[in-house]
């Protein structure tokens, strides 16, 4: 099994040259492809260079593929895809970075378990001098386990089954070529849940709980220039796909869409008030403050969060034993 790991960057050099790093630094060998959404801080040099370097030793492992005009995250993710030829894909933003064994690991579980399509994993997340702040939850029992793709939309749409940000997830390279890659309409928010979404559809899902990614928590993410309302608009669409693709085993028990909706702009009034964003707050607010099952929803997301995961209506959790 042959992994590619494609890096999506955007002036961000010194941030970038861990992430390449980590990538070219893994227990098992993989294809490294620097996808630069034209950058002008020395990026193009630094690589080129670096690839000339490798070169000299006979390792040809690094690619650099360059956007003639700046693009977006999106676009970038999917001509980086274009570039590589390993059966497995390992997304990674320049600000983020892997542990040593993330392919190892992943490549070990998804080789018991060969109809997956998507993998993720445990990301530790750390602030800008890359000291630890958090983990992201575990997901199920054990070292790691896999889902049934029957019952992947169903854990999306209740939050049972986060995939998480680029660093966390790989999938694989035909499963993400049938789904026409990105879509370059929700460029940097969500763009990547819309794609996990997609990609779900053509196999299970491995989920490790092990921590094998990094994700930096600092003021320069792209995310942080969305308002919380247009966060809000993007989740209601997101949640509206996963929705129309939960499988038919699980329609009597899912809540009313109207009343996820709800639900969503409960948390999202939540995280304005926190981030001091009073803008527009009265109408995100209202009239969900006085809907019960949206309130009921809100408290079992908080809770999942809390305790980690619960099995409600996931038809079979499968241990891999590693």
């Amino acid at each position: 099994m042959k992994f590619s790991v494609v890096i999506t960057t955007y002036n961000r050099l010194n941030l970038l040259k861990r992430a390449i790093n980590s990538a070219l630094n893994q227990t098992i060998a993989s294809e490294v492809v620097v996808a630069d959404d034209c950058s002008s801080d020395g990026t193009q040099e630094y690589v080129n260079s670096l690839i000339k370097k490798l070169s000299q030793s006979g390792d040809s492992r690094l690619i650099y593929h360059r956007n003639q005009v700046n693009s977006g995250h999106s676009a970038t993710v999917n001509a980086g895809i274009a570039k590589t030829s390993g059966e497995w894909i390992k997304f990674l933003d320049d600000d983020d970075y892997l542990a040593v064994n993330c392919l190892e690991e992943m490549a070990r579980a998804i080789a018991l378990q060969p109809q997956a399509a998507i993998c993720s994993c445990v990301a530790i997340q750390v602030d800008e001098k890359e000291v630890e702040l958090s983990r992201t939850p575990q997901v199920g029992p054990g070292l790691a386990f896999y889902v049934p793709q029957a019952d992947i939309h169903y854990g999306m749409l209740l939050e049972l089954l986060p995939f998480g940000t680029p660093v966390q997830v790989a999938c694989r390279r035909d499963a993400f070529l049938q789904t026409g890659g990105w879509d370059c309409k929700f460029d940097v928010n969500c763009d990547d849940i819309n794609s996990w979404i997609h990609v779900a559809k053509f196999g299970d899902a491995i989920f490790l709980n092990q921590s094998l990614a990094y994700r930096t928590i600092w003021s320069g993410a792209y995310n942080h220039k969305f308002s919380p309302s247009w966060r809000l608009h993007t989740n209601i669409l997101i949640k509206e796909k996963i929705y129309a693709l939960v499988d038919e085993m699980h329609h009597s028990h899912i809540p009313h869409l109207e009343d996820i909706k709800k639900y969503l702009k409960l948390h999202w009034s939540i995280v304005a008030i926190k981030q001091k964003k009073f803008h527009n707050l009265f109408n995100i607010i209202f009239p969900s403050i006085f809907c019960w099952k949206a309130w009921q929803l809100l408290f079992q997301a908080v809770a999942l969060r809390r305790f980690h995961y619960q099995n409600n209506h996931i038809r079979k959790c499968v241990l891999i034993e590693l």
